[in-house]
């Protein structure tokens, strides 16, 4: 059996550009030092084929390396944007 791609679930940025999207990841850790829960967010290049819109909640999985900075591709959109 083969191994799972890594997949991250995140909130639809910028869908400007043409069949791609950015999409911020967060997640929380607790701070070493204070002990108190802190908010992480990374923004990941997401090939889309399916029409992601601005505040759509996707699930992106890893994939090959498709242009300079898309490493990630739309598996699904989860969520449309609340209006």
């Amino acid at each position: 059996m083969r191994n799972q791609r890594a997949a991250v679930t995140g909130t639809v940025l910028s869908a400007k550009m043409d069949k791609t999207v950015v999409v911020r990841v967060e997640r929380t850790e607790r701070h070493p030092t204070y002990d108190k829960v802190v908010k992480r967010s990374k923004k990941y290049y997401a090939h889309d084929e399916s029409g992601a819109k601005e505040g759509d909640l996707v699930r992106i999985v890893q994939t090959r390396p498709l242009s300079k900075l898309k490493r990630w591709r739309v598996e699904k959109i989860l969520t449309g944007a609340v209006a």
